[in-house]
């Protein structure tokens, strides 16, 4: 919960749902869908970007670029090669990853291993997909390999250890560690927070 406050993402709790009377509550439901970049069940584990997305999430909210900066500082070149980066998100190794629409996180503090994952956890969290549409399920601790894993036909993204770096919000905004991240609005200003 303190993550997704942290992200500026809307959402209410387990514990909001219950007083509304939800008979079936998943940990948090979003108050809008969000986007989930993640890797392909398919995909190959290979390193191909020289910029992490966790170095993508930790840009201090409210540095603005702009021509009061030096060009050559390393601040500077550090936000020039994160908004790159965040640039060519939606190109850049698009044949292993792809964008998930997700409306809700169930959050479990344990590993997702094969036969607690399809038998307990996915017949639990597809009520939460019939009543919510898609979500995620976040193992604390990892999980098994995904192509052993099942996925309520395509519904539920498995996401294993923290939270994503960022999300992708209806207003085309990436909401990050640090806040929302911004990276060059409509009149060409250049731009890193809000």
């Amino acid at each position: 919960e303190k993550r997704l406050r942290s992200m500026d993402i809307p959402f209410e709790t387990e514990a909001d749902l219950r007083a509304r009377g939800t008979a079936r509550t998943p940990d948090i439901l979003l108050s809008c869908p969000v986007g989930l970049r993640v890797r392909r069940k398919d995909a190959p584990i290979v390193q191909t970007s020289t910029t992490s997305a966790a170095e993508i999430a930790n840009i201090d909210k409210g540095t603005i670029i702009s021509s009061s900066v030096g060009e050559n500082t390393k601040q500077e070149k550090k936000i020039n090669n994160l908004r790159e980066e965040l640039r060519n998100i939606n190109y850049h190794d698009d044949e292993f990853y792809e964008w998930k629409i997700i409306c809700w996180i169930d959050s479990k503090a344990q590993y997702g291993d094969i036969e607690t994952h399809n038998n307990s956890v996915l017949p639990q969290v597809e009520t939460y997909v019939h009543r919510f549409g898609p979500g995620m399920v976040l193992y604390w601790f990892g999980h098994a390999p995904l192509s052993r894993l099942g996925d309520g036909h395509g519904d539920v993204v498995i996401y294993g250890g923290d939270l994503p770096d960022f999300f992708l919000m209806p207003t085309g905004d990436f909401h990050g560690r640090n806040g929302k991240l911004s990276i060059e609005d409509d009149d060409g200003d250049d731009e890193v927070g809000t």
